[in-house]
Order: C-alpha cells, then structure tokens, then sequence
C-alpha cells in the first residue's frame, strides 16, 4: 500500500513534535534537567507544531490539510534552527544571548521565605549543556531531528501522490 505524502508528513508534523516535547518533559521531570531560557525558546515552536498538526487531522480536505501541516513543518525548522544556535553557545562556538534563568516559582510569602526560595533555585546556564551522549547536547539533537524533520515535511508536500 503506498501511502499519500501529504498523510506521511502530517503524521510526522505530529509525530515529531509530540516526541521531543515528551522527551523533554521526561528529561525535565524524571531526569530533573531542568530548561534554560534558550532550551524553552526551542519548546515554544514545537507547541506551534503540535497546535497545527493536531489541527490537520481535524480539517477536511487535502487542500485545507496542507497549509496547517506546512505551518507545523516550518515550526519544528524553528526550533532546530533555535537548537542549533543553542548547541553553538552550548560548544562556545559563539556567544549567547540571553542571561541564565532559575527555577524558583511562586511568589508571596515573607520575604525571608522569598529568599530561602530564591538562594535555593538551581541557576541553569544556557552555555553549559547539562547532558550529553556522544558529545551532542540535547539541544544539538534537537536540531539534528528538527531540521531534516521540517525539510522532509515541507518536501513530502510538494509531491504528488501515486
């Protein structure tokens, strides 16, 4: 059975997205890696992703279906091109952007309590990758799965199918 492209890449337009988000919440909340700013950066587009593909599936259509699975195709580029440009700070190839973030969360309280919080917060840098295997960061595989993703999406809708 061959299989139409535009129904291919709107299963990868979900897919993909779907993959690394859950990967990322699993390093996150099981493997307590918790993002720096650059590494929540690289999540946002992939919420775009996931938004419109998930939409693909709700339109009817093949015409109507493309627009929203080519948005979702650009979306995960974005967020490898971010992966991308993040692994380069990660390996000091080049200089960040933005200032490190911390976890502390709520708000109110004394402000002895504020600062007990606060001294206690992990401050995560975006120039220090907190885990790697084979020497790629995560946000190095980010971009590795992000870009071919996105171009072999935006590629399987330009054929036609058989």
């Amino acid at each position: 059975m061959v299989r139409d492209p535009a129904t291919t890449a709107r299963a990868l337009a979900l897919a993909v997205p779907a993959a690394l988000l859950g990967g990322a919440y699993a390093f996150q909340y099981v493997g307590g890696l918790y993002p720096c700013e650059m590494c929540w950066w690289q999540r946002y587009p992939l919420f775009v992703a996931l938004f419109f593909a998930a939409f693909a599936f709700l339109v009817r259509g093949k015409i109507r279906r493309r627009l929203p699975v080519a948005i979702a195709g650009l979306a995960i580029l974005v967020s490898g091109a971010i992966g991308l440009f993040h692994a380069g700070v990660e390996y000091h190839w080049w200089n960040g952007i933005t200032a490190c973030t911390t976890t502390m969360s709520g708000s109110g309280g004394s402000p002895e309590d504020m600062l007990k919080r606060l001294i206690a917060a992990p401050i995560i840098r975006c120039d220090v990758a907190q885990w790697r295997l084979f020497g790629i960061s995560l946000a190095g595989f980010n971009a590795l799965i992000s870009i071919p993703a996105g171009l072999i999406i935006l590629g399987l809708l330009t054929r036609r199918s058989r």
